[in-house]
Parts: structure tokens; C-alpha cells; sequence
């Protein structure tokens, strides 16, 4: 009865068209598909005829010989005149093995007009053959760093149908991910991350088509700094994370809506306020800096006017006290307002709210939602949230997030505080999140 069984589900598998089946073994890393073929005759080469070609070193295999053996032969036996997908992300344990097998795997893979590539090996040198590809739509390229190896675009770049380029490089991104860059004519997304910056060589971007970028420097040797030119006229989306090392120059992001800055370091204060002059125009900004530049982040420096800004996020600023009075008078569109606060140690000096010197346009007129994440109850807490009831004319939604090291009666005693308050808003609702009891309170009546 099994056998018939097992029979029974084999024909109604076999009576799937070969484009259903291709799809759903597509779905699969290619080894798995590969093993298909021994379920019966009738599915022996059906794995052949597979869109996406999924190559890794995740689960245990018998060294590099026989990976490299099993790409060649599902490689020499593809019989699909069209892969949507090829991707090789092998680990660093094969850095030493035939790197020229990589090259020639991505050779044949453009061969058979691949239209997205994802290359995560160490990688000496990419075939020449890529850099012309007509079918390519997506491309990305993480080749590790081992000892400052860095591969280089030897040939002209001519790839007239990428729209979606992320390439990670060590260093000395001039010699390849630029080089990639005009080449690619109709590119929207872009997301370049550079692991080291030992020079100061800028950085100019100049793509009339780019809608996304993402650009992340995750280490910078002292005392080099660059610039960053942007004449990105289409831009909607900036992100801009890891080192702030860099003076930024946007020459045309007139289209951009929102903005995101990740930083665990920012090398001088200017550099701050530069980067949010030139993206002052955006709906939405996030923000988020890592405790290591308490100090450097500046007090002083007034920030510049958010004519359009609605939607603000600030996470880790350990100054927050001092940044978000200003940020209030510079945004009279204010509508969401979203804090996380950095975490404090018991023996840092706890500071007061400084309240702005006038009531802000925002809260008279458009702050609507608040959200306060790691709140610890210190008395700058209780005063920003205090100010904030007892101004903002139009709050509807206050939802406080207490820090998961606060006790039970530490979060019902604030909350209680926190309920006394007077509110502007007659339809103001204040949420509390704990580790305890999440409650809600209703409208003020």
C-alpha cells in the first residue's frame, strides 16, 4: 500500500508542465534540486531545466574538489537558456583553491543570460565577459577582504540593463565599484560599502537615473578625510553609515523624501551639520549614533530648517536633550516623533530638559504621535514628557517604551506620574510598554 502510495504522488508529480517544475525547484538551493533526479526515470534530468542556480558551502560538503566538481557538471548539463538567478557564497576556507574555477563559473553563468548575479567569495579577478552582459539586471559583489585584495576592472564596463548595484570593496573603490558605476546607464539602486578609507580621494556621484543609494564606511585611518559629491537629481532614499569621515557636497538631491545616517563615529563636528544642510529638504529622517562620539556630536552648531520634514527618528544620542529643542524649532511639519535613548550608566551626571525658548510651530499644529524607547524615568524623562503633554495642542498617540531593567513598582510609579500630567490635547491617549503589565490609558475627558 506504500509502494502505491509513493507510486500514486510520483504520477501526480510527473504530470506537472516542466515550467511548474522548474519553478519549484528553483525555489531550492541547487543541490537539493540536483537530488530530484534520483526519485525516478521521469525525473532524472528535470532539475536541468532549473532558473535559479543556488551554490553555497553552508551545509557539510568534502572539500573544495567536490564542490567545484558538482558546479561544473550542473553547469556543463543546464539546459535553461535563461538564468534568473546565479549565486556563489562560499566561505573563507576555500580562499586558497583555484579562484580561476570562480571566474569561469561566472563566465558561463553570463552565457546563459544570467539577470541576477550574487557573488560573495574571495575573488582575485572577475571574467571580462561580465562587465558586458546584456542581460544583467542585478548585480552583487562582496569578495571579502584577505590581506587588502582588491580585484580591478581591467576592461571597459558596458551593462545596459543593471538597475540594482551592491558591491562591498576593501579599499580603493576608484579601480572598481566606480568603474562598475559608469557603466551601468539606467542604474536606480546603489549600495556601495568601502571597509577601508586610507585616502582622501573623493567620492563623486553623478547618476541621473539613481532613485536609491546606500553608502557605509565601516573604517577610516586618521587623520584622512574626503568628499562625498552627489548630483543625483532622481534620489528619493540616502542612507549614509559607519565612519562619518567625509564633507558632503549635494550638488542636486532634489527629488529626495527621506534620509537615514547610521554613524559609530563621526570624525568632526562640522561633518554632522554638512551632511544634514544638504539633505534638509527630505520628509523623513532617521538618525542613529553610536555611544563613541558622545562628545563629538555638536551642541553649539545650529541645525539647518526641515520645511518639509513630518516623520523624525533619533536613536543613541546621548545629548538627546539638547538636539531635539532644536530639531523641534527647525521642523514646523512635524507630525511623528520617534526617541530611542542611549543606555546610561548609574554614574553619568543626569541633566535637566531644555525647553525651547518658544513654543515650536509643530506642537501647536501637526505633532501627532510621539514614541519614547528605553525610557528610564530619570527626571530629564519626566520634564521632556511633561513639556511635550503640556504643548503639543493636537497629540493623539503618546506610547512610552520603558527600559527592560526598570521594576515593576519603578514603571507603576512613573506611570502614574506620567497619567497626572495636564495635556494640551483633549484627544491625547498615552501607551505604556514594560516588562510587566503594557496598558493603556484612555482620552483625557
Amino acid at each position: 500500500m506504500s509502494s502505491s502510495i509513493n507510486e500514486n504522488a510520483d504520477d501526480r508529480l510527473s504530470t506537472l508542465p516542466e515550467e511548474v517544475v522548474a519553478l519549484i525547484l528553483s525555489l531550492m538551493p541547487t543541490k537539493f534540486a540536483v537530488r530530484t533526479s534520483s526519485l525516478s526515470k521521469s525525473w532524472r534530468h528535470r532539475w536541468t531545466l532549473v532558473t535559479n542556480l543556488d551554490f553555497d558551502d553552508i551545509h557539510k560538503v568534502h572539500g573544495f574538489d567536490v564542490l567545484s566538481k558538482f558546479v561544473d557538471r550542473v553547469l556543463e548539463f543546464c539546459q535553461t537558456p535563461h538564468v534568473k538567478l546565479f549565486r556563489l557564497k562560499f566561505s573563507d576556507r576555500y580562499y586558497w583553491y583555484r579562484m580561476s574555477s570562480v571566474s569561469s563559473w561566472i563566465d558561463k553563468a553570463v552565457r546563459l543570460n544570467v539577470q541576477e548575479l550574487d557573488i560573495h567569495v574571495i575573488l582575485a579577478q572577475l571574467p571580462a565577459s561580465l562587465f558586458t552582459c546584456k542581460t544583467l539586471t542585478k548585480l552583487s559583489i562582496d569578495c571579502g577582504i584577505r590581506n587588502g585584495l582588491v580585484w580591478r576592472c581591467l576592461c571597459s564596463v558596458n551593462l545596459p540593463c543593471l538597475k540594482t548595484l551592491d558591491i562591498a570593496v576593501f579599499d580603493k573603490p576608484h579601480e572598481n565599484a566606480f568603474k562598475l558605476i559608469r557603466g551601468c546607464p539606467v542604474l536606480e539602486s546603489l549600495f556601495l560599502t568601502v571597509s577601508w578609507l586610507a585616502d582622501e580621494e573623493n567620492y563623486i556621484f553623478i547618476i541621473p537615473t539613481l532613485k536609491r543609494m546606500k553608502l557605509t564606511i565601516l573604517y577610516c585611518k586618521p587623520p584622512f578625510t574626503n568628499k562625498v559629491v552627489l548630483n543625483v537629481p532622481n534620489l528619493e532614499y540616502l542612507f549614509v553609515g559607519g565612519v562619518l569621515c567625509s564633507y558632503f557636497l549635494t550638488e542636486d538631491v532634489s527629488s529626495l523624501v527621506g534620509a537615514s545616517f547610521s554613524f559609530t563615529h563621526v570624525r568632526c563636528d562640522s561633518m554632522w551639520v554638512d551632511i544634514l544642510k544638504g539633505t534638509n529638504g527630505v520628509k523623513s529622517l532617521s538618525a542613529q549614533i553610536g555611544p563613541i562620539v558622545y562628545y563629538e556630536i555638536p551642541i553649539d552648531s545650529p541645525l539647518p530648517s526641515f520645511p518639509n520634514m513630518t516623520y523624525l527618528e533619533l536613536k543613541g544620542f546621548r545629548n538627546w536633550r539638547l538636539i531635539i529643542p532644536e530639531f523641534l524649532e527647525s521642523s514646523p511639519e512635524l507630525k511623528h516623533l520617534c526617541i530611542e535613548k542611549a543606555s546610561m550608566s548609574k554614574t553619568d551626571i543626569e541633566s535637566l530638559w531644555v525647553e525651547p525658548k518658544l513654543v515650536p510651530a509643530c506642537l501647536l499644529t501637526n505633532l501627532t504621535t510621539i514614541k519614547f524607547s528605553k525610557c528610564e524615568g530619570r527626571k530629564c524623562d519626566v520634564q521632556f514628557l511633561k513639556y511635550m503633554l503640556g504643548n503639543a495642542e493636537v497629540l493623539k498617540t503618546v506610547t512610552i517604551i520603558w527600559r527592560r531593567s526598570l521594576r515593576f513598582k519603578q514603571e507603576r510609579r512613573l506611570s502614574t506620574q506620567l497619567l497626572n500630567v495636564p495635556r494640551a490635547s483633549r484627544h491625547c491617549e498615552i501607551n505604556f510598554i514594560g516588562k510587566y503589565s503594557p496598558y493603556q490609558n484612555p482620552l483625557v475627558k
